[in-house]
């Protein structure tokens, strides 16, 4: 891939065995005619996608880790995706098209203006609709520099390796990669990277995450409101509200720091 000479050190990182690679080119043909639902959607693959790679398929005869299905969740096979956006991209919603397009899970590799992504996005069978699937959400590591990573990033390409990950099947796979994802996200707020593959210790850390959105999103609402004050008693009582938010926030990046988050 011209565009994305550097995704081979993210590749490396996964450390995939050879009989587990595909290398074929994905044409955006076929994006749009499976993940596109709007003309909007048409074009901006269209016009934000330089090209698209088929890196790896994991399969229990290309890694020998058993599959896993539920009739609600399908993990008969893991692809490796990357693709690479032009610099004016909606990287976001591109990504989300791209999950949705496949209809097995996806570690996807993407190369945009801001570096590169690792993301995830796990899968249900839709209730009612034959055979197609629901993504659930989209868990994205965004901004990463393979070649310079600082500490943190470091330490989550290294734990990336297909053998350092949860292998009961490929559903856990998938979850260690999802989870590790979720750790450079707390990493990057506590300044520590930790990786327990306990079920209880990551549903913590992803009600950690999810308690830091909110209350980064509430400071900034509080923030706006007091730029928008006019009388100081509104500013003074703001500008406490916001504190305590913010002594929150702190509180909540020691929990991600800890052992126990």
């Amino acid at each position: 891939m011209t565009g994305m000479a550097t995704v081979a050190a993210i590749v490396s990182a996964l450390d995939l065995p050879s009989r587990a690679r595909v290398d074929a080119r994905v044409p955006k043909k076929m994006l749009v005619e499976q993940g596109a639902p709007t003309t909007a959607d048409k074009r901006a693959i269209q016009d934000g996608i330089d090209e698209m790679q088929w890196l790896a398929v994991l399969k229990p005869n290309t890694v020998a880790i058993p599959a896993f299905n539920d009739h609600i969740h399908d993990y008969s096979e893991i692809a490796v995706i990357a693709a690479a956006f032009r610099p004016e991209a909606r990287a976001a919603r591109l990504t989300e098209l791209i999950h949705r397009a496949i209809p097995y899970p996806v570690l996807l590799i993407t190369k945009g203006a801001g570096g590169f992504a690792v993301s995830v996005a796990p899968k249900r069978a839709a209730q009612n609709v034959g055979d197609k699937v629901v993504v659930e959400r989209v868990v994205i590591a965004e901004d990463i520099d393979p070649n310079a990573p600082p500490a943190v990033e470091r330490a989550f390409l290294d734990s990336l390796a297909l053998e350092r990950q949860p292998a009961r099947d490929l559903s856990t796979v998938y979850g260690g990669w999802l989870a590790r994802i979720e750790a450079l996200a707390a990493a990057r707020l506590s300044g520590s990277y930790k990786i327990k593959d306990e079920s209880g210790l990551i549903d913590r850390r992803r009600m950690a995450l999810e308690e830091h959105s909110r209350l980064a999103r509430e400071a900034a609402q509080l923030r706006a409101q007091a730029a928008r004050a006019k009388q100081i008693s509104q500013r003074v009582d703001l500008n406490q509200k916001i504190k305590a938010i913010e002594v929150a926030i702190d509180r909540n990046k020691q929990l991600m720091a800890g052992d126990d988050a």
